[in-house]
């Protein structure tokens, strides 16, 4: 019995196996926060994106429907990382910049934004712009750590803007 207790054949990898399942977990921790952190970077240029369209009175003076046209310029942008069929688009005009305070964001039982309409406003209007978008974590060990119980991250994105004076008199 004491020549098997003295005996250090298979330390290393004693120890390995010992450390290994730490570093693995800590490996695609690291991993999931870079994905978390790039997606929400990637909804945040989205929504940038295409309140351009806004902006510049482009979506306001052309054809189509104004949300499915917001809604298209932002999954062109946001192609990976993003279901952009999840995304909740809230675009309301308000009279003065002031009025921001107010207009909060309201959420369903279920911890969701519900979407507050759609009024991209006109010339030199003053527009809200938030977008929405809960994601889902990808591995399931790290997800309660970082997401809680419902291994999910909500990211808004949310702009104010003043539109440009684009109606011109002829």
């Amino acid at each position: 019995m004491r020549k098997f207790i003295k005996n250090t054949d298979g330390a290393t990898a004693v120890e390995f196996a010992l450390l290994a399942i730490p570093y693995v977990f800590l490996t695609v921790g690291i991993i999931e926060l870079a994905i978390i952190y790039a997606a929400a970077s990637l909804l945040e240029g989205a929504t940038t994106s295409a309140a351009r369209l806004i902006r510049t009175g482009q979506l306001q003076q052309g054809g189509g429907d104004p949300q499915t046209v917001f809604r298209d310029a932002l999954c062109d942008y946001a192609t990976a990382l993003v279901n952009c069929n999840d995304v909740v688009i809230t675009v309301q005009r308000m009279d003065s910049f002031s009025d921001v305070g107010g207009m909060n964001p309201t959420f369903n039982d279920e911890g969701e934004m519900e979407p507050g309409g759609f009024d991209p406003g006109g010339s030199n209007d003053r527009v809200l712009i938030r977008t929405w978008y809960r994601y889902e974590m990808m591995t399931p060990f790290i997800g309660p750590l970082l997401g809680g119980a419902d291994s999910a991250i909500d990211f808004t994105s949310t702009i104010v803007l003043q539109t440009e004076p684009y109606d011109f008199a002829n």
